[in-house]
């Protein structure tokens, strides 16, 4: 399997976010694993990095609905106003078991939903949907 460039982790609990890197880096399927703890700081880390041939531009970002400052549903639609930023695959990784959540989940788009805590097999599973890489559709 060919490696990922950069895996971004959008969560603002830090064991959850020790224990994703943990599994990613020991796939040694990721070149770069980065860390934000806010939808705010993810959006920031995207815009500094927004071209798709920067290294550092994510190909996947793992992301939890409910942060501080800006949570999950805000971080996707904030991503509307940077149409650069859309070759990025967005999984929602989260706790939430909520029927709402996953209603609205499903309003904003197609994506991924996968209830923690994330797992090898999980995480694999994303990656092998065969589907291209677009946060609009997964």
């Amino acid at each position: 399997m060919q490696k990922i460039n950069t895996i971004l982790l959008v969560d603002d609990d830090a064991i959850t976010n020790f224990l994703n890197e943990r599994i990613i880096v020991k796939l040694n399927i990721a070149r770069n694993v980065k860390v934000m703890l806010n939808g705010n700081e993810g959006l920031s880390y995207l815009i500094n990095n927004t071209q798709p041939q920067n290294p550092l531009h994510p190909d996947i970002i793992l992301l939890d609905i409910n942060m501080p400052v800006m949570d999950g549903f805000e971080f996707v639609k904030a991503l509307n106003h940077y149409p650069n930023i859309k070759k990025t695959k967005i999984v929602f990784l989260t706790t939430s078991r909520n029927q709402q959540d996953i209603e609205r989940i499903k309003s904003l788009g197609n994506f991924k939903f996968l209830n923690k805590p994330l797992t090898k097999e999980k995480f694999l599973s994303c990656l092998t949907t065969g589907e291209k890489i677009n946060y609009e559709l997964i």
